[in-house]
């Protein structure tokens, strides 16, 4: 049986042009993508175990989805979850029995990486598949260990299916390119996807991508970029959608929130006005992490939204050290007072508000005199949210050529910081208090639901499904580091957060009544009877499919040629009936 045709589709950013459609008008036909072939190796050569490419039958699959780091990315992760089996593939929770293993990275870390890295050979050792996501291959895609796989580009999730299809048939696909509107990058594929919620009570909403900062040790900017932020409406209409779909709590993420709306002239503050409007009462909504320099600029209207009752009093500021020589290496933008003056204004206008931050320990030349300025900032404001990070050189950075702190001090420095996180509890003065808290999700160890208060200080309640997405009033009596514990009061009011009822764990959102139809009747397959592979054969042409979100602007352009069509015939019989006369 001879081997199936291996086509591998290289970084496409240099071949999209200003011209490429934008998210909102594109067809599922790709005229821009030419797939170049080569041969397959002797480890990718098919047996005689394997149907040819060509007589697999896509949709019908079991695929794991697995995503490391940050929100942002597990909304990607939920995005992508969501096309697949809104086409028919079963998303599955085991592993084992997946056909496909979609792998979604993060490049923050070097251990997030080298989980990435393993799991890729687990599964090329378990003989699967494996399409590859996220900030790792966007940022790096040419490294070694990615050779001859499939990578799914951040900016082009809207774009799953067709890059699954095409591995489970044997091909290798790479798509890599950015969203552009006449030149002008956008903030990445349209929000109104389907999607599957990890969780069916919270929305996970990316307002922007990238960022405007140059930070030195920092890998994700090579995977996300610049700065592109979403339109204000349609961020609202996403929100919108989703209480009507039973959410009661919306997490806004991006790799730098504060910095919303710079690249096309409006602000955070503009954006999250408009969404409290949406809001609907015991419904919450937490805001993501912002650098000081963005938010300095908003202060004022950033205490008025954190006081909206409807909004998390809680706001996640990086400060990554408290030495201005660090910051000034780390290219960071701002200083020490900077971060302090954010802080304590926040304190003053938003009474028992959260401050969350994050620490690196050992960044390149730091001193034992930066490190102590560290703690002694730490102790000062005794955050009760902080993220410690020891240093790891991130290959393409500049900070990964400076002079290395020697691992054993970084070492000590994130264990001397550790236990000085450690040794205060900032819960036990609110033993005693009554608290109004939203219910939202099941503790690790199964034994609580957890909830937040207005502060989103995590709040375990008892194990009732009846409070599972309700606001409830409790009675705090125990605080550990992390948490409080809460027991019911009974003469409190309940409130039902949701306008309707949730989905179903793993129930996908978005799905138009049209597509239900559709799946139902049957997809509108198109399928090319040959089923070689060229240089002139378009990615599309082994197989077009085009699902309802894929499917816009068709109707419009049928309605052009019709009228322009109609324009002409009546041209002609005018100039006929002139003649006659």
């Amino acid at each position: 049986m001879p081997a199936a045709c291996d086509s591998v589709l290289e970084d496409i950013e240099d071949i999209v042009s200003a011209e490429d459609l934008k998210p909102h008008n594109r067809q599922f036909v790709r005229k821009n993508v030419f797939p170049k072939v080569r041969k397959r190796n002797s480890q990718n050569v098919q047996t005689d175990d394997d149907p040819p490419s060509d007589s697999i039958i896509p949709g019908v699959q079991k695929i794991w989805i697995r995503t490391w780091g940050c929100s942002h990315n597990n909304s990607d992760g939920e995005y992508m979850a969501g096309q697949l089996a809104a086409y028919g593939y079963k998303i599955t929770d085991n592993s084992a029995e997946a056909d496909l293993w979609l792998l979604n990275s993060c490049t923050v870390k070097n251990p997030a990486e080298d989980h990435f890295r393993n799991s890729i050979k687990k599964a090329q050792e378990g003989k699967k598949k494996v399409v590859l996501a996220g900030c790792v291959p966007q940022a790096q895609p040419r490294q070694d260990y990615l050779k001859g796989l499939s990578i799914i580009g951040v900016q082009q999730i809207d774009r799953v299916v067709e890059v699954v299809e095409e591995t489970i048939k044997g091909h290798s696909v790479r798509l890599l390119g950015q969203k552009k509107d006449n030149g002008k990058r956008l903030g990445g594929a349209r929000l109104d996807l389907p999607k599957i919620r990890k969780n069916p009570l919270i929305e996970i909403i990316s307002i922007n991508t990238g960022c405007l900062n140059a930070c030195t040790y920092c890998k994700t900017k090579h995977a996300r970029g610049d700065l592109a932020s979403y339109p204000i409406e349609e961020l609202v209409d996403r929100a919108k959608q989703s209480f009507q779909e039973g959410v009661c709590e919306i997490w806004l993420t991006s790799e730098d929130t504060g910095a919303y709306g710079k690249d096309i002239g409006t602000d955070l503050p503009t954006l999250l006005w408009k969404l409290v409007e949406v809001i609907p009462e015991g419904a919450m909504m937490r805001l993501g992490m912002t650098n000081p320099p963005y938010i300095l600029e908003h202060l004022e209207e950033m205490a008025k939204i954190l006081n909206h009752p409807r909004v998390y009093a809680f706001l996640h500021i990086p400060v990554q050290s408290a030495s201005d020589s660090v910051l000034m290496d780390m290219k960071r933008e701002y200083c020490v007072a900077d971060f302090k003056q954010v802080v304590d204004f926040l304190k003053e206008k938003v009474p028992g508000i959260t401050i969350a931050t994050d620490i690196i320990c050992g960044f390149p030349g730091e001193t034992d005199e930066d490190f102590q300025e560290t703690m002694k900032l730490v102790e000062q404001y005794r955050f009760p949210s902080l993220f410690i990070n020891q240093f790891y050189p991130r290959p393409g950075t500049p900070a990964a050529k400076m002079h290395q702190v020697p691992a054993a001090v970084k070492k000590q420095r994130t264990k001397d910081l550790s236990q000085l996180f450690h040794s205060y509890n900032p819960y036990d003065h609110k033993v005693g208090e009554r608290q109004r808290v939203l219910v939202t999700e099941e503790s690790f160890d199964s034994n609580y639901y957890v909830a937040h208060n207005s502060f989103y200080e995590q709040v375990l309640v008892p194990k009732d499904p009846l409070l599972m997405g309700k606001m409830v009033e409790v009675n705090i009596y125990e605080a550990g580091k992390h948490f409080m514990k809460g027991q019911l009061v009974s003469d409190a009011r309940v409130y039902t957060a949701s306008i309707t009822k949730p989905l179903a764990k793993g129930e996908v959102s978005g799905l138009t009544e049209e597509f239900r139809h559709a799946t139902q009747n049957g997809t509108n397959w198109k399928a090319n009877p040959s089923a070689e592979t060229s240089l002139e054969t378009p990615l599309s042409s082994w197989l077009t499919l085009q699902l309802p979100w894929q499917q816009e602007g068709d109707g419009l352009k049928i309605l052009s040629v019709s009228l322009v069509l109609l324009a002409v015939l009546v041209m002609f019989f005018y100039g006929v009936m002139k003649t006659e006369l």
